[in-house]
């Protein structure tokens, strides 16, 4: 049976969770498709889809590191309340899109909030957390 290698275009049907069983993401209805070595998906599922036959089923543990990486504190940022316009959503756990110093869009959750300032976290909510995936190669569409 052939094996997944770098640079094939593969599809996988996934359930993504965390340690705890809460899930954090799945492919529904629809496989994903991803090209292997590309970095469309994070690193540790690559690493695991490449060498898995077609309709290989199989669990794996990611660590953070190989996922959204380490939770970074200095991510999380403390603006003044006044600089936010009344017209946006700051309840704890709203997604923001804020701009770097350089003028870049980078999303923030909000992770805190009171009448003189906002807390945002410009983290990927999953920075930090080691991620557990359920996957099933469905198929090798295309071979390098």
């Amino acid at each position: 049976m052939t094996q997944a290698k770098n640079g094939d275009t593969v599809r996988i049907n996934y359930n993504g969770r965390l340690a705890d069983g809460t899930q954090f993401d799945s492919s529904g209805n629809e496989p994903l498709q991803f090209t292997l070595g590309e970095g469309q998906v994070i690193a540790g599922l690559e690493t695991h889809v490449e060498g898995m036959e077609g309709g290989a089923k199989s669990t794996v543990t990611i660590p953070a590191d190989a996922a959204y990486g380490p939770h970074r504190p200095e991510a999380v940022m403390t603006v003044d309340r006044a600089r936010v316009p009344d017209n946006i959503n700051v309840d704890i756990g709203a997604r923001l899109q804020v701009r770097t110093p350089e003028g870049r869009p980078m999303p923030v959750t909000v992770v805190g909030v009171d009448d003189t300032s906002v807390k945002l976290d410009g983290n990927h909510p999953l920075a930090g957390r080691d991620l557990v995936f359920d996957v099933e190669l469905v198929e090798i569409v295309q071979a390098a």
